[in-house]
């Protein structure tokens, strides 16, 4: 499947910035699919205002494809969105593994009916620069890409700006999540894309959590040989997404207005400072992110909207003092909630 085969609506959708929640994964205390919260949170998610989902990531745990998940998930999303809403939305699976595994994953969401595959990196840990492209360009030739610079934090590998050149001049690439939670590194890829001349068919999309609205609303200026060219971060696709949904979407829209103007409001400047308090709460920061999932889970959980923290690996759950965290940034940046919106509406997502 190439990009240009996308609906139109829907490619145009990606490339000009949207707002991708990275699905969770609801279980029952047996730490079986809970179909029902599932369901719910695709509900939630596309309520809110979100422009698609993003299923089979980091977030929908990677351990969905040890335990015959995969395929029952990323068919569940795309069953829900579909009876929910007609409206388009961008369906991005989850890719990971070595080139086979990959490969047959891709094909399996493109089976589904998703738009484009995040390609995790985090099995190549050992492969050359080579051989990653090489892995890129195979699991290229079945979905369009969405390219993804994962902190090493939680299993990255640490990349070159000459492999995101290598990466943006793969014809069927249209977005990469910039995830590295570093500026350095951020810079790197948004280096290589330019020095590939890929700006205008490859959107980029923020998954720095650390600079979620700042990178969302300032511009970034590269320069080669003298040339400025100025760029910006279309959308996000982000774990921290996840949780209060709907309040995000209202942030995205700011920066979407902020951008190209001669200056930006100081109290959205300052708000990129609030959201990554709550970020650091959510995700563990004191803990190198062991929490991060289970973090979000218990935001979910305390709306209704999951029934409990439980997560695959039993040893994944929240670290000591996360919780008190949880409790002093929603305390603390109760206005950034979305709690009375999912207050009025939990039921009809659980119907």
């Amino acid at each position: 499947m190439h990009h240009s085969q996308i609906n139109s609506d829907i490619r145009r959708l990606i490339a000009e910035g949207t707002v991708l929640p990275a699905h969770p994964l609801a279980l029952t205390a047996e730490r079986q699919l809970d179909r029902r919260h599932q369901r719910a949170l695709t509900r939630y998610y596309i309520d809110a205002g979100s422009g698609g989902l993003a299923v089979g990531v980091h977030t929908t745990q990677f351990a969905i494809r040890d335990v015959g998940l995969y395929r029952p998930v990323l068919e569940l999303a795309a069953e829900t969105a579909a009876n929910w809403t007609k409206r388009p939305l961008a369906m991005v699976a989850g890719l990971a593994g070595p080139t086979r595994q990959a490969v047959a994953e891709a094909r399996t969401a493109r089976d589904i009916g998703y738009h484009a595959g995040l390609l995790s990196l985090a099995a190549m840990k050992s492969a050359s620069e080579d051989e990653i492209i090489a892995h890129c360009t195979a699991v290229a030739a079945e979905i369009p890409l969405v390219g993804f610079y994962l902190q090493p934090a939680v299993g990255g590998v640490v990349l070159s700006s000459r492999f995101w050149q290598r990466f943006a001049s793969i014809d069927n690439v249209i977005a990469i999540k910039i995830a590295p939670f570093n500026r350095y590194r951020t810079l790197d890829v948004l280096r290589g894309v330019a020095a590939a001349g890929a700006l205008d068919r490859v959107a980029l999309y923020t998954g720095n959590d650390d600079h979620i609205l700042l990178d969302l609303m300032l511009p970034f200026d590269l320069r080669d040989r003298g040339v400025t060219t100025r760029t910006y971060f279309k959308g996000g696709l982000l774990g921290h997404w996840s949780v209060w949904t709907a309040s995000a979407v209202k942030q995205f829209e700011r920066c979407k207005q902020a951008r190209h103007k001669d200056s930006v409001p100081a109290d959205l400047l300052a708000l990129d400072a609030r959201v990554t308090d709550c970020n650091s709460a959510f995700f563990d920061v004191a803990n190198n992110f062991h929490g991060c999932i289970a973090g979000c889970h218990e935001v979910l959980r305390r709306q209704g909207l999951m029934r409990g923290l439980w997560c695959l690996d039993p040893n994944e759950s929240l670290s000591p003092g996360q919780i008190e965290e949880i409790d002093r940034v929603t305390r603390e940046h109760s206005d950034l909630s979305d709690d009375a919106f999912v207050a009025a509406n939990l039921s009809k997502w659980l119907a």
